[in-house]
């Protein structure tokens, strides 16, 4: 009997932003299921800003949150203390702290799609998840993003020239205007194989779910 040939990565482009929490745990639950499937991901990250509008120094997270979305002091709390424990299951660390702030992210998203060009795409995001959810570091700030990059091996100096040109800036706005244009509205938006849009962080178990549907040949999920 002929060895039975592997299937494809899956494509997943995943629209988010490194501000949004619910962002970080949709990614960890889709790659902790995509690990238990034995599923390949073939992973696109596209940008999305939540506050495109907002000064370099941004707003307090409480604040913000309560003027964006109506949350009361305790909803808020009820809300970290989610978070935490949930990231925490999934191996991701939130440290919430009193008086952190949320920025705008449009450097970021530059500094992804340079780190793109030299083959850390992914690598960037995930450290630009830690630096800002972990970390409590201004994600917004150029030496912040700088440093960054050189966390991850690549060259400072050129994260910077690429940041102060503002090289990247054209395309992630059409990245960006492309997405809203599908219709995005929220994040985490995950579409699946060009075809299949979810919303949301559907859990575990969901994303096992929809893997598994989608990696049988010419399947559907519903």
């Amino acid at each position: 009997m002929p060895a039975t040939e592997p299937h494809p990565a899956l494509r997943v482009d995943i629209i988010s932003d490194v501000v949004c929490p619910w962002c970080a745990v949709g990614y960890n639950q889709l790659a902790f299921a995509a690990r238990r499937a034995g599923v390949a991901l073939d992973i696109h990250w596209q940008p999305f800003e939540l506050n495109p509008d907002m000064a370099f120094e941004g707003e307090d997270l409480r604040e913000h949150l309560a003027a964006k979305y109506g949350s009361t002091e305790e909803q808020s709390t009820q809300v970290r203390a989610q978070l935490t424990e949930i990231g925490e299951a999934l191996g991701f660390s939130f440290r919430f702290f009193e008086g952190m702030r949320i920025y705008n992210t449009f450097q970021a998203h530059q500094l992804i799609e340079w780190a793109e060009e030299h083959g850390k795409c992914h690598e960037m995001k995930q450290a630009l998840l830690s630096a800002y959810f972990t970390n409590g570091k201004n994600v917004s700030d150029p030496e912040v993003l700088v440093e960054t990059a050189e966390s991850l091996g690549l060259d400072g100096a050129g994260a910077r020239a690429a940041l102060e040109s503002g090289k990247h800036a054209d395309n992630v706005r059409r990245r960006e205007a492309f997405w809203m244009q599908q219709g995005i509205r929220g994040v985490p938006a995950m579409v699946f194989n060009g075809r299949h849009l979810v919303t949301g962080a559907q859990g575990v178990e969901n994303y096992a779910s929809i893997l598994e549907q989608l990696s049988l040949t010419g399947s559907e999920f519903r």
